[in-house]
């Protein structure tokens, strides 16, 4: 279930033909509208990293349909949408990166509905993660099959799997069953090529200790920050 049928379920009441009901949704619908337009555009992409590293100007970006709940990239957890079904891109860093991932999908339900229960039966598959090297300005989406019904959705399920495909069409990753024991524990934020193969961040001339201190700190590991903290403070 999409914003559309919000839309479609809101368009019905404001035909039947209750006067008062009109009057209160010709008021009501142009502040959806418009509440749902400020939502889209102030949540529509969404950064993965901690700071303002320089390689965010070549950012990647991750298209993730309204199906697709994006809660970890690279170890850092995205924020929760009130709408399940927000389709958001991710800025990703060039470089590896992580992405966890549920697949969810509501289907309203035919039967009567008692007080108390939910109207919609949800679909969920366990937590999948797809792991990839991110190109500066490429674009990727999610590719997965799309069921029809709510009985093909719960078929589908214990397999389920999504591919990570680039604008070129070409896979470059296919997510497995994510295990948190084996994730990795770093909240981290993918260094450029040319760091990673020195193993340093390059500092200017003018660059003061303050400034290598948060360099270093953006690609620290939460362990590694927990050990200098306690350092810090002794």
């Amino acid at each position: 279930m999409t914003i559309s049928h919000v839309f479609g379920s809101f368009i019905h009441r404001l035909r039947r033909p209750r006067s008062h009901a009109i009057g209160k949704s010709a008021v009501l619908l142009p502040l959806l509208l418009l509440v749902l337009s400020g939502c889209a555009s102030s949540v529509s992409v969404v950064e993965t990293w901690e700071g303002n590293p320089d390689a965010a100007a070549n950012a990647a970006v991750l298209k993730a349909p309204g199906e697709i709940v994006v809660t970890r990239v690279n170890g850092r957890t995205m924020s929760n949408f009130l709408m399940d079904d927000l389709a958001l891109d991710y800025a990703l860093l060039p470089g590896e990166n992580e992405v966890v991932f549920v697949y969810k999908t509501i289907w309203a339900k035919s039967e009567v509905v008692r007080n108390g229960e939910s109207k919609v039966h949800v679909i969920e598959s366990k937590p999948q993660v797809a792991r990839f090297d991110a190109a500066a300005g490429e674009t990727y989406a999610f590719e997965f099959e799309k069921p029809d019904s709510r009985a093909e959705a719960q078929q589908m399920i214990p397999q389920f799997s999504a591919a990570i495909v680039a604008s070129s069409g070409q896979t470059v990753a296919t997510s497995t069953d994510w295990d948190p024991s084996q994730a990795a524990a770093l909240a981290r934020t993918p260094l450029p090529e040319s760091a990673q193969a020195s193993g340093s961040v390059e500092m200017g001339e003018d660059t003061t200790p303050l400034d290598q201190l948060k360099a270093i700190w953006q690609t620290a590991s939460d362990e590694e920050k927990k050990a200098f903290l306690r350092w810090a403070f002794e």
